[in-house]
């Protein structure tokens, strides 16, 4: 038996990047993984590379902005497979206009829609499931702009990220009663396709040197194979080869 087995997890924005890399790393532990995200061809990619490799998942389709759409996946999740165990809040997004000289209001509540809101409808819709059965994990991936502003990620990037770590301790402090842990990571520069959409976007050189998201994967898993009377409450993680550190242009 591997130390996750019997558990639910769903993973959002599992369709590439850190989420794609965390729906793997739980299922590889054992968990029965439900992955959702806006395009469902990646979806089908994931859990046929994982259903390849002998864990367990499936697809829901979902834009985690439709409050209503993400309450009733939840709810088909806890008809069909009882609820959530582990919830990975990992959609995300940015914009290439992200400087406040370029930024428009729409654009900004476009990034706040998905970083924020998407977060929380997720997190809401499974706490319910988790209070009845006892506990549970909820994982937000935020952002080392959630710890450090930068200006190359932007204030609609900024702002939302800084928002998720308040979101996470927020969970904390009202659901520790309910044996719900919740864990923040705030991850530095990690090689996924969201860098494509910066003004300039990195080298493949660049990209090397950062963190990837198999590395996040595994703590990802990490943290949810924690026993229950643990809780971490934020991880700030970075490349040894910070750009932010070292000064580099590239």
């Amino acid at each position: 038996m591997t130390s996750l087995s019997g558990k639910i997890a769903w993973v959002t924005g599992g369709g590439g990047g850190i989420g794609e890399a965390g729906a793997k790393a739980l299922a590889a532990a054992g968990a029965h993984v439900v992955i959702s995200g806006r395009r469902p061809a990646e979806l089908d990619r994931v859990v046929g590379e994982i259903a390849a490799a002998g864990g367990s998942a499936e697809a829901a389709p979902l834009d985690m902005c439709d409050a209503d759409a993400v309450m009733k996946v939840a709810a088909d999740i806890a008809a069909r497979h009882g609820a959530v165990d582990i919830h990975l809040a990992n959609a995300g997004t940015n914009i290439p206009n992200r400087s406040t000289a370029t930024v428009t209001a729409h654009d900004f509540a476009a990034v706040v829609d998905v970083n924020v809101n998407g977060v929380m409808n997720g997190t809401l819709a499974v706490l319910p499931g988790m209070r009845a059965k006892g506990g549970g994990t909820v994982i937000m991936i935020s952002s080392w702009a959630g710890r450090h502003g930068s200006a190359m990620t932007g204030p609609a990037y900024n702002a939302s990220k800084h928002a998720v770590v308040a979101l996470s301790h927020s969970i904390n402090q009202e659901e520790a009663i309910n044996n719900i842990r919740c864990t923040v990571i705030m991850p530095g520069e990690v090689a996924t396709p969201i860098l494509d959409r910066r003004p300039v976007p990195p080298s493949a050189q660049a990209r090397a040197r950062m963190l990837q998201p198999d590395d996040l994967g595994r703590l990802i898993r990490f943290i949810a194979e924690q026993p229950a009377h643990v809780n971490m409450n934020e991880v700030l993680v970075s490349p040894t080869w910070n750009r932010g550190f070292v000064g580099a242009k590239d």
